[in-house]
């Protein structure tokens, strides 16, 4: 008798493909506590689907660990530098072992919003206007330039770190010092104060929308992973035609960059009710608070098959 795709049988033979899985997490960037919480997730979650793990909080000397692992394969939980920005993948790239997620330069990319942007603005893809800063800027005509309010963010950082907004040059000065704690290339964009939104992608499908709303400033670190006064709208609301060009937008967003697998498109829009690209995130967050799998939820599939989906990916 033919098994359906949802026997004991044919899911553990599913399983069996993928091998012995390598858990990355943890690691030694800022983001190190949401890679923790993210890596406990989709552990208990490959546990759970019987898949034979090794979790490995990464350390400097991971090279000389994973060799002797025997793995088939490494599910990527590491959030920024160090794990997101294509240094991991390339190592892996080298010992010939295959990855969830977007390739080395697709990740470098997405890592850099400086030139994730400079390449959306090439291609004709809608995102916000910026200027780079640095110690000598011009900060009351940078002001003046992006509309009398700015958001500040480190180019090569995720999680909101180091973001802050400014409403003066003073501030404006500020925001750089404390943005530039975090990565030598930082940059302003215009305030937008429209709504916010997040496309989870997985596969070659871009997943029902999700609309954020923040009690704090703006949907810094904090609202992101520890508060429970932020709100997530899913379905976000959109007309039938807003939430299909918002999806759209966001697969070729992704596409653009070269990545594939999984991943998360973030998006705001402007004053003018433009959708306007942020990021791209190559290796999202797997939290309880963490909207890939709020974006699964809606479309039937839940927290383990979501992690076995990723996990598939790199097949």
């Amino acid at each position: 008798m033919t098994q359906s795709l949802a026997s004991p049988i044919s899911k553990a033979s599913s399983i069996a493909k993928l091998g012995r899985v390598g858990l990355l997490y943890g690691g030694t960037s800022s983001e190190r506590e949401v890679s923790l919480m993210s890596g406990e997730a989709v552990h208990k979650a490959l546990l759970g689907l019987g898949v034979d793990v090794v979790a490995i909080d990464v350390t400097d000397d991971l090279l000389q660990i994973l060799p002797s692992q025997n793995l088939d394969r490494v599910f990527i939980a590491l959030h920024g530098p160090g794990g997101e920005d294509g240094t991991l993948q390339g190592a892996l790239e080298y010992l010939g072992m295959p990855y969830t997620g977007s390739g080395v330069l697709a990740s470098a990319l997405a890592m850099d919003k400086l030139r994730c942007k400079q390449m959306w603005q090439g291609m004709g893809l809608p995102t916000a206007d910026f200027a780079v800063l640095h110690e000598q800027s011009d900060w009351s005509e940078i002001m003046q330039r992006l509309g009398g309010k700015a958001m500040v963010k480190p180019a090569c950082e995720g999680s909101s770190i180091g973001m802050s907004r400014a409403e003066t040059p003073q501030q404006l000065q500020q925001a750089w010092a404390e943005a530039a704690r975090f990565a030598a290339t930082v940059i302003a964009e215009p305030l937008m104060e429209g709504e916010e939104y997040t496309v989870a992608i997985l596969g070659d499908q871009a997943l029902p929308s999700i609309r954020i709303k923040s009690s704090d400033v703006f949907y810094d670190y904090q609202a992101k992973y520890f508060s429970d006064e932020t709100q997530y709208f899913c379905p976000a609301g959109l007309s039938d035609e807003r939430e299909a060009e918002l999806r759209e937008l966001s697969m070729q967003a992704f596409k653009s960059v070269g990545c594939a697998g999984w991943g998360r498109v973030d998006v705001m829009v402007d004053d003018q009710g433009r959708f306007q690209l942020l990021e791209v995130n190559t290796v999202p967050g797997m939290t309880s608070h963490s909207l890939v799998p709020m974006a699964a939820k809606a479309i039937g599939l839940d927290f383990e098959a979501l992690v076995q989906a990723i996990l598939e990916g790199s097949l």
